[in-house]
């Protein structure tokens, strides 16, 4: 997959007597047995402070100062780690926007930082309701209903809908928050393969010829974050409504971030309205925590404030998130927001061109998340090390969030990443390729001979 000529960095050293930061994987170490269920995480623990000591751990890295194109951080042991950033969902660059950051202020100053209740009691605000209502004329639909966490809002409107005799039918690489919604809700979890119209379509059929009078709710993605790719949504509205099944296509990566009005693939594929409930993420193009749940049935809106524990249950969004989303949703309908689409659409192509030249393979179709494949865990980790030590900040993907030997780079591109930003990166990247190589074979050499 990886073709990696060019400069060298200067080789780390591997020491391979103690490999366990090379192998193994979270779900490998967080399922150990045993009786006591604090000790049972010490595996875990032990393993993930290995692959930390050994410098190939990419995970719960800390940021210093805004999310910019080029960014400082330092991960859990306190390295610092500074350059160029491919690591931060902030698609159109709008969490450091000067007029975002002046609406929180604002918010701040008149309302406070605190929503101090639940939807269903005392914590909706007037920025709130004033966001639900433009959320749901901008997606054409009756209502809109904000929640304080897109996690929450993928899981709540699946728990609360669907109840134990019911059926789900889901894209077997929705969301965890999708899947372990549906896994809540019924016992009655039906996966598809990914993106098989015909799949859906038997599995549908099948269901609904078994249980002519429970209910189905059919769940799928606009834009999977692991493969970059889009499903038939046109196909998916049309076998819903002629086996009755309400259709649930979250948008969290590309609502507000492609597409000429910012709409998406939900509007590329010409189904804004007929899709019965839309769901999605404030926190990839909108600078803020939180997420929506929008729908034109009547009745939804009151049974999520009533019945839904991530809306029920929790505190509401605060005052500050609803006026920084309502901000980032005024520009992202604006001229600049068109333009930051122009922007950032440019700047995903340029990387997946120069990646491609450098022999990298990256999935999908075109879209602010760039999936470049490593495969092998092991080479990967090191790849990924290698990369952040020279100065690059990304994020490893590895099993059980994708499959096995299938372990990627998850590439998050912004509206003000520049093509030089692009080049450094992807000179990085290549030497950090062989670097790995180089010393992983370098490694294996010295513990051959250290062991005849």
């Amino acid at each position: 997959m990886m073709n990696f000529e060019g400069t060298r960095l200067t080789p780390k050293m591997y020491d391979l007597t103690d490999a366990l930061h090379l192998q193994g994987d979270v779900f490998q170490h967080a399922t150990v047995a045993g009786q006591h269920l604090l000790d049972r995480l010490q595996s875990l623990t032990d393993w993930a402070n290995n692959r930390l000591s050994h410098e190939v751990d990419a995970n719960c890295k800390a940021t210093h100062g805004r999310i910019q194109p080029r960014a400082s951080a330092h991960d859990r042991a306190g390295r610092q780690i500074s350059g160029v950033n491919f690591a931060s969902q902030d698609y159109l660059s709008l969490s450091s926007h000067p007029q975002i950051v002046a609406a929180a202020q604002h918010a701040a100053a008149t309302r406070g930082v605190h929503s101090a209740g639940s939807s269903a009691l005392m914590g909706l605000t007037d920025l709130t309701l004033e966001l639900e209502r433009e959320m749901a004329a901008w997606l054409g639909y009756n209502d809109a209903t904000v929640f304080p966490t897109g996690w929450g809002a993928g899981y709540g409107v699946i728990k609360a809908l669907v109840r134990p005799t019911d059926h789900v039918v889901i894209d077997m690489l929705a969301h965890a928050c999708l899947m372990e919604g549906a896994r809540a809700a019924t016992p009655n979890v039906h996966a598809f393969a990914h993106l098989s119209a015909r799949g859906l379509e038997s599995r549908l059929a099948r269901v609904r010829r078994d249980h002519p009078d429970d209910g189905i709710m059919v769940v799928t993605e606009s834009l999977f974050s692991m493969d970059s790719d889009t499903p038939d949504l046109r196909h998916a509205v049309r076998v819903c409504q002629e086996h009755g099944a309400t259709l649930v296509v979250d948008c969290a990566h590309d609502l507000g971030c492609m597409g000429a009005d910012g709409l998406g693939h939900l509007a590329a594929q010409g189904v804004l309205g007929e899709v019965d409930i839309v769901m999605g993420s404030f926190s990839k193009t909108f600078a803020s925590n939180g997420g929506f749940v929008a729908s034109s049935h009547p009745a939804l809106k009151l049974a999520l404030r009533f019945l839904c524990g991530p809306q029920t249950y929790t505190n509401a969004m605060s005052p500050i998130q609803a006026a920084v989303v309502l901000k980032a949703l005024e520009i992202v309908r604006s001229d600049e927001g068109r333009d930051r689409r122009v922007r950032l659409m440019d700047n995903i192509n340029y990387l997946r061109s120069q990646l491609a030249d450098c022999g990298f393979v990256t999935l999908g179709a075109p879209s602010p998340i760039v999936p470049t494949m490593l495969g092998d865990s092991a080479l990967s980790r090191l790849v990924c090390g290698e990369t952040l030590r020279a100065g690059a900040l990304v994020n490893l993907v590895e099993y059980p969030a994708v499959s096995r030997n299938t372990s990627r780079l998850r590439l998050q591109v912004m509206a003000d990443h520049s093509e030089a930003d692009i080049d450094e990166f992807c000179t990085i990247l290549t030497a950090a390729g062989a670097t790995a190589i180089d010393s992983l074979r370098a490694a294996q050499e010295a513990n051959a001979e250290a062991m005849t």
